[in-house]
């Protein structure tokens, strides 16, 4: 069930085309979560892609499906620095700036809004959904567009055509192991 879910929420970071995907699963015991967890692990690891549970209930797990290596050159772009550090973060090793977003998580009702920066979203948008509060955007698609109206518009349909893609290719039979790109 949890690769399903995988395949519907994060093809574009399987595929290697965005950096990761942010979802909610339903799982019906932890004991369940930690097995799904181990063995999907252990098959998209060796290909660089990786989870982390950011935040956990009794029933759902916010997981967080990413490419290490595009995570940590998203982390050292100009000007990522200075806006984490506008928001608690005191490195940039990846490590910690995924345990700082975690306690994030768990600390606020709502998403903090560098969460984009973790996401692979481009920073000038971050920084406009910032500044904006949300409002004001140019195009709203996965998310709000404050820059490059064009190009964000050509991000998305080539998001959403892998995900079409994978889900067929998926319940056609293609394993998500062969569905993911190696970094």
């Amino acid at each position: 069930m949890l690769e399903a879910r995988m395949i519907e929420h994060c093809a574009p970071t399987l595929a290697g085309l965005k950096t990761a995907n942010l979802f909610n699963y339903r799982f019906y015991s932890l004991q369940s979560l930690e097995c799904e967890l181990c063995e999907i692990s252990g098959k998209l690891n060796k290909k660089g892609v990786f989870i982390e549970v950011m935040k956990l209930s009794d029933t759902h797990a916010m997981l967080y499906v990413y490419r290490r290596r595009k995570l940590d050159n998203d982390l050292k772009k100009e000007g990522v620095s200075e806006l984490l550090e506008q928001y608690g973060y005191t490195g940039l090793h990846t490590g910690e700036c995924l345990e700082c977003l975690k306690g994030r998580l768990c600390r606020q009702q709502s998403f903090p809004h560098e969460i984009g920066v973790f996401l692979g979203y481009p920073l000038h948008d971050v920084i406009g959904f910032i500044e904006q509060n949300g409002k004001n955007c140019k195009y709203c698609g996965i998310w709000k567009v404050y820059a490059d109206e064009s190009e964000a518009i050509k991000m998305f349909a080539r998001f959403k055509k892998c995900t079409t893609v994978y889900t067929r290719m998926f319940y056609d039979g293609r394993s998500i192991t062969k569905l993911t790109v190696a970094a």
